[in-house]
């Protein structure tokens, strides 16, 4: 099993993670971690813990991570959108089929200004894209 473990774990924070290096080359033949940094994938911010100084490896095993952890949270934005078109369409299953008046009396509000402030958006968005992509009159 040590044989398996990674040199580094990253246990995940809100904005980053703390990085430890992995020990199984003790005595007793413990799993060991030591915390060796603190990174902030918002602002790309590595802090050594304490007095350390990370080496080189150190600093390309963190750099590697953050690089495939936004790959990975923007991945998961583009999932949790596309959820929501499936939801959406759930919904609308759910109005056309299911809700009662006083469902829809309590949810209708709400839905509606939130799909009209979505579509506004998306419009404007659309918008900014085309004239962006288009090109420009030579006259």
């Amino acid at each position: 099993m040590a044989g398996d473990l990674p040199e580094y774990y990253f246990r995940i924070r809100e904005n980053g993670a703390a990085v430890f290096r992995v020990d199984t080359e003790n005595r007793q033949r413990r799993i060991e971690m030591d915390q060796i940094a603190v990174v902030n994938i918002k602002n790309g911010e590595i802090k050594p813990q304490g007095e350390r100084k990370l080496s080189a490896d150190d600093l390309r095993a963190i750099e590697d991570w953050m690089t495939r952890r936004i790959a990975q949270l923007a991945q998961r934005d583009v999932d949790d959108i596309l959820r929501t078109v499936d939801h959406l369409n759930l919904t609308t299953q759910w109005v056309q089929s299911k809700a009662t008046d006083a469902q829809l009396e309590e949810v209708t509000d709400a839905l509606l200004l939130a799909m009209h402030d979505l579509r506004s958006v998306l419009v404007r968005k659309k918008a900014e894209r085309i004239l962006k992509s288009a090109p420009e009159d030579a006259g």
